[in-house]
């Protein structure tokens, strides 16, 4: 916006060039500084937790599934604690490896 308030000033006060331009690059610097500093850290932190939440609403849906489906309780409890692990080694479904593949 500063950027703007020169441009548009350029005919009626040429003489105030030179410091509506140091304005306008101090207003850049400082919203290059809160970006970086602020912002952008605070968006990280914000996308870890709904990672994090959708991992467990993710596991939560698959018990839910589980328990419908008229499953074993010790089979979704293995089966949680293995999506579980898988999840947090950072290996997604389709990415699992069989027995076979794990021996050879």
């Amino acid at each position: 916006m500063g950027m703007v308030h020169v441009l548009g000033g350029m005919e009626a006060d040429p003489s105030g060039l030179g410091e509506k331009i140091a304005v306008a690059f101090l207003a850049t610097l400082f919203g290059v500084g809160f970006a970086n500093l602020i912002f952008i850290p605070f968006a990280g932190r914000i996308k870890a937790k709904a990672e994090a939440e959708k991992m467990i609403n993710d596991l939560i849906i698959e018990g839910l599934l589980s328990i419908q489906a008229g499953e074993n309780p010790r089979i979704i409890k293995e089966k949680l604690n293995l999506t579980l692990l898988e999840k947090l080694n950072g290996r997604g479904k389709g990415k699992q490896k069989t027995a076979a593949e794990a021996e050879g």
